[in-house]
């Protein structure tokens, strides 16, 4: 059985992995700042958080460990998370050996999160078929019928790997793996290779292991872009904002994932949220997108909440979240009864003051509570730890008559409805 250890709570970090399965919360990678130096987090920890307890554990991991990275896509499909993509310690170079991707990974890994004896193995998967995408980060994935749908990112490419979807930033000369002597530290000749952004999409099939690009038969796709953000409704694979060159954007698209058409622009009702990018996009029913955080196109740290209607088309902004507590480059995760559990990120503009990584949890609401787990969050947010498990309470209240929100007196926590409580009518932290 691997190590594990008990801590308060995970280490602070930006740019890192985070899903939910069953009752936990996982978190990998990621990076944070020390004394001026970007520090990438051990990549054999996986930190565990007990939705129901409320308790943070760190395990050690074993097995083909991917590289410390920041920026890579993780997703959870059957018990299994996966990351792919990412940028690590070795950085943008001018002249790359060993390693044409500078920084940049095209690996696919996974990681059983459901063991019986708690031991985490991680396994690189090298037998497949297709070609993955190019070396990249900041890309998003949306899950559907078993696959990873990867759109998007900041990466590079060969001169002969560049496309239409490829929306080019900068170049520099690099030595290929197979032209370097390592004996002699000599490259027989380097070649060109270019960096941007990417709206390309490709698709990693789990059941067969297969990568291939899917022909998209229709629609306007998205500008290249990286730092956004997607989600699944249904079919739809919707994106939101994301950043290429300087310009941060705010438009919404969806992929149909059975069709391989585009939406185009959706032009939506009303008021849209601020351009931005590091911001997150969670489903929290069928028809409704849950919008938080990012960095704004004047670079400043965002904290506000909108909701996605899919059947009004409208953005509706929730005024009474916490103006305190910014967030970018942070996880956002579809937990119980539809809480969604944000965790990490900075409240900094990473691209001018990087020291404002976070580790707090922060549990918005969304629907009224069920009674069992209106109890768990009362007897959690007072410090106690009880196990309700022998309860058996099918009812669920429209109403936690008698159970306060995180606002009432006395209630520390990082509890935040969207909906005002019942028993004190606050909405947000005091």
């Amino acid at each position: 059985m691997a190590d594990s250890q008990l801590f308060c709570v995970a280490e602070e970090r930006s740019g890192h992995c985070a899903v939910v399965d069953g009752n936990f919360l996982y978190v990998w990678g990621g990076y944070v700042s020390i004394e001026d130096n970007e520090v990438y987090l051990p990549n054999d920890e996986i930190w565990t958080y007990d939705i129901d307890s409320g308790l943070w554990t760190m395990h050690l991991m074993e097995g083909e460990l991917p590289t410390s990275m920041s920026g890579s896509c993780g997703a959870c499909i059957n018990g299994k998370l996966y990351v792919f993509g990412g940028y690590d310690d070795k950085g943008y170079s001018n002249r790359v050996i060993l390693s044409f991707n500078s920084g940049m990974q095209q690996n696919l890994y996974f990681v059983n999160l459901r063991t019986r004896d708690g031991t985490y193995v991680w396994e690189k998967i090298t037998s497949f078929e297709g070609q993955p995408p190019t070396p990249r980060d900041k890309l998003s994935c949306w899950v559907y019928k078993d696959r990873l749908i990867y759109f998007g990112g900041y990466g590079c490419r060969r001169h002969n790997e560049l496309q239409d979807c490829f929306d080019v930033h900068d170049a520099s000369w690099v030595c290929p793996p197979e032209l370097f002597i390592a004996q002699a530290d000599l490259c027989l000749t380097e070649e060109q290779i270019f960096w941007g952004w990417h709206n390309d999409v490709h698709v990693f099939d789990t059941k067969t292991q297969n990568w291939f690009q899917p022909e998209i038969k229709g629609g306007v796709p998205p500008q290249p872009r990286a730092a956004h953000t997607c989600a699944v409704l249904g079919n739809k694979g919707y994106i939101f904002g994301g950043r290429v060159l300087q310009t941060r954007m705010n438009d919404l698209h969806y992929l149909n994932l059975d069709t391989w058409t585009w939406s185009g622009r959706i032009p939506v009702n009303g008021e849209n949220p601020k351009h931005r990018s590091w911001h997150t996009l969670t489903p929290i029913a069928d028809d409704k997108l849950f919008l938080f955080g990012g960095l704004s196109a004047d670079n400043i740290p965002l904290s506000d909440g909108w909701i996605y209607n899919v059947i009004t088309n409208g953005w509706k902004q929730l005024t009474h979240l916490p103006k305190t507590r910014p967030r970018l480059w942070h996880t956002a995760c579809l937990g119980k009864e539809n809480e969604i559990m944000v965790f990490g990120g900075s409240k900094d503009d990473l691209l001018s003051l990087d020291t404002g990584h976070c580790n707090d949890l922060l549990i918005f609401q969304t629907q009224p509570y069920s009674l069992l787990r209106a109890l768990q969050v009362w007897f959690l947010y007072h410090g106690i730890l009880l196990f309700v498990e022998t309860l058996r309470v099918s009812a669920w209240t429209s109403h936690l008559e008698g159970f306060p929100c995180c606002s009432c007196p006395g209630y520390s926590s990082s509890l935040i409805p969207l909906e005002p409580c019942t028993w004190c009518g606050n909405f947000m932290l005091s």
